[in-house]
């Protein structure tokens, strides 16, 4: 049992354990009582708590995708990245992605007063290997719901990505081009090169995200965040 102080008395407080069944309130009360835990995450209500992560089927692969996501961000001011940043979708769901990407004036979120995000961040990246269960179904249905308007989830023991986009309600999956690059809608010139992510070349992967960056596409979206 953990204790809190709160003016001078000391309140117990449960800890979290996987599959407890919680309110999004008692959720946050309990996370937040234990500073030693570092990923919890509420989904449809229920409690889930990551396990030990691996370097070669997480650790890497997570760095590989923030590296991506961060030099799109340092050429585009008005946008956001987090990595591993609690979300407030819904009443039953706060989560904690692997990385997200977000409109900071006049997207789908918000930053709380407490310094959380709230609402639905336009993109939303999952590592998963120990995780692909939940992040390919529960999760994926939790994001459609909520309006999460590009998921993506990096299989990487089965060496495969998948690109979904919010489109009527429902989630499609987005496909490589010709020049086997997949291309956000939501954030224009923000290119990924699907088969050198999966091979491990990051340096081509970041040479593709430059050529998005020098597309008219984005220029036009570079210029008009802000207005």
């Amino acid at each position: 049992m953990l204790t809190s102080n709160l003016i001078g008395s000391s309140v117990k407080i449960t800890p979290l354990e996987n599959g407890d069944r919680l309110t999004r309130v008692e959720f946050e009360r309990r996370y937040q009582a234990m500073p030693h835990l570092k990923k919890a995450e509420l989904i449809e209500g229920i409690v889930y708590m990551a396990a030990a992560l691996r370097i070669r089927s997480h650790g890497e692969p997570h760095a590989y995708i923030i590296g991506w996501l961060i030099t799109y961000k340092a050429s585009t001011p008005g946008v956001q990245v987090g990595d591993n940043a609690t979300v407030r979708l819904d009443a039953d769901n706060e989560v904690q992605p692997d990385a997200l990407l977000r409109i900071e004036q006049g997207g789908t979120s918000r930053v709380s007063e407490d310094d959380y995000v709230e609402g639905t961040p336009e993109l939303i990246v999952e590592i998963a290997a120990s995780t692909v269960s939940i992040d390919r179904h529960q999760k994926l249905k939790v994001y459609r719901r909520n309006g999460v308007k590009e998921y993506l989830i990096w299989r990487v023991d089965d060496g495969e990505l998948d690109w979904f986009y919010w489109e009527d309600g429902e989630y499609k999956q987005r496909e490589a081009n010709a020049e086997g690059m997949i291309c956000s809608q939501v954030f224009p010139g923000l290119w990924l090169d699907k088969a050198a992510l999966l091979s491990g070349d990051l340096a081509k992967v970041l040479a593709g995200l430059q050529e998005g960056l020098r597309s008219e596409e984005y220029l036009a979206f570079a210029g008009s965040l802000g207005k």
